[in-house]
């Protein structure tokens, strides 16, 4: 699932306001230069990508992204929990996981998706901003729950400039605005430093100067590191 169990500062008494189809304009540079949906669905048993299958990954909106989502299009509806009556996971354990600044939606799937509406969450996906320790917004994380089953997180190196520049440029926007914000992918964060030290692994990373390097997750210390070099997982290996 998109977020895990963390935390969470209080919700924010009044929400900023956010327009979020400018959001959405400025956040719209391919992810890749290839449809890495096409890459990674034939290894989903519902022939669907791993990132638009509700049974694997419950997409997140901001509240005031589903406030305009559900005046502009018919693409999005609250999620219920019974989407995939095969799956364990516990809708009520899920959403008490959810920052309470975020919605749980789900959409009409892969093959009714309206790009233009595709949520930030999806525009994202399989990546965060990650912040340092000290409080530094320095470049994009992957989610490592994916790491064997999402194709972009085995080809870091295929991630176009032009997404990597948009995806800083949003969230330096929220976050100059939007302090709870932070401070959730703060936390995310530090989830990651702990599972990647536990597993004695450096941390990939993709700078906001436009260099690649592998963190370590005790000292944060930076190596530049060749993004066609790092190993593959799951079935890309």
């Amino acid at each position: 699932m998109p977020w895990a169990a963390l935390k969470l500062p209080p919700v924010a008494q009044t929400l900023p306001s956010l327009d979020v189809r400018a959001l959405y304009d400025r956040f719209d540079a391919p992810l890749t230069g290839i449809d890495c949906g096409a890459m990674c669905a034939p290894h989903n048993p519902s022939g669907k990508p791993f990132c638009c299958d509700i049974c694997l990954a419950v997409p997140a909106a901001y509240r005031q992204e589903w406030a305009y989502l559900r005046r502009a299009t018919g693409l999005w509806r609250p999620y219920r929990g019974d989407e995939c009556p095969a799956d364990p996971t516990d809708p009520a354990e899920l959403r008490a996981s959810t920052p309470r600044h975020m919605r749980l939606l789900a959409c009409l799937g892969p093959e009714s998706c309206q790009r233009p509406f595709r949520a930030i969450s999806c525009r994202q996906f399989p990546f965060f901003p990650y912040v340092t320790s000290g409080y530094r917004f320095i470049g994009l994380a992957y989610d490592w729950e994916f790491e064997p089953v999402c194709w972009v997180i085995s080809h870091l190196a295929e991630v176009t400039p032009a997404y990597r520049e948009e995806f800083i440029g949003l969230y330096d926007g929220l976050f100059a605005l939007w302090q709870e914000d932070f401070e959730c992918y703060a936390l995310r964060s530090e989830e990651m430093r702990a599972h990647f030290a536990a597993e004695k692994r450096r941390i990939p990373l993709l700078h906001r100067n436009g260099q690649a390097y592998l963190l370590s997750p005790r000292s944060e210390r930076l190596h530049r590191v060749d993004l066609s070099r790092l190993p593959r997982h799951g079935f890309y290996a």
